[in-house]
């Protein structure tokens, strides 16, 4: 159990974490950038939001298989490929939750740093530190999403006992024996997780608040 819920944990934080550090600077420059391309950014966030999870899996199995594009780096049915396919799915979530936060923050900060001559990437910074809470929150949305997820998890990892089984799919596999009294230890696991996770959250919104 130990083993399963720490890779659980593991696959999803670096994939919550590599979404972040994608989605989040998206979001700043959909919100405050200038190029035209910004639109086309954010519909492809929104259309994100709708994209289902087995799709993603299929996709990252395909490009990892033997015969498949990446075939050869030899990733399919490992816990780096169900990162990636978690990432792909966490990634417009984040960016969807972090462009609303942007938009209902004091819309005069960037103003206010503009007029004061404060350096483009150093207003970003700025900005972005104000609307921490909210970043906290869709980064904890994130990780929610990928910690729960199982199709994409099952058809990237394969569900291997010792090496890619998580609890979304160790649940699974002991519904499909009938032995509800493990399942349901699996997502009361997952809860628990939740639930610290949703504890640090509210922590650093107070913090930042």
């Amino acid at each position: 159990m130990l083993e399963i819920a720490a890779l659980s944990v593991a696959v999803s934080v670096v994939a919550t974490l590599l979404a972040a550090a994608v989605a989040i600077p998206a979001a700043l420059w959909i919100v405050h950038g200038r190029s035209a391309g910004r639109s086309v950014l954010l519909a492809l966030f929104g259309a994100g939001l709708g994209l289902p999870p087995v799709a993603v899996g299929l996709a990252v199995a395909f490009m990892f298989w033997r015969s498949g594009p990446f075939g050869w780096i030899d990733l399919l049915y490992t816990p780096a490929a169900m990162a990636i396919a978690q990432t792909i799915i966490v990634v417009p979530l984040i960016g969807t939750l972090a462009v609303i936060s942007l938009r209902t923050s004091d819309d005069t900060l960037p103003m206010q740093l503009a007029a004061l001559n404060v350096p483009r990437r150093a207003r970003f910074f700025l900005i972005a530190r104000e609307v921490a809470p909210g970043f906290a929150a869709a980064i904890l949305a994130g990780f929610g999403r990928a910690v729960a997820e199982v199709g994409a998890a099952q058809m990237t990892g394969g569900n291997i006992e010792g090496q890619t089984r998580v609890l979304t799919t160790a649940t699974m596999l002991a519904v499909g024996k009938a032995e509800f009294g493990e399942a349901f230890s699996y997502v009361a696991v997952l809860l628990g997780i939740m639930a610290v996770a949703a504890g640090v959250a509210l922590t650093l919104q107070r913090r930042w608040a």
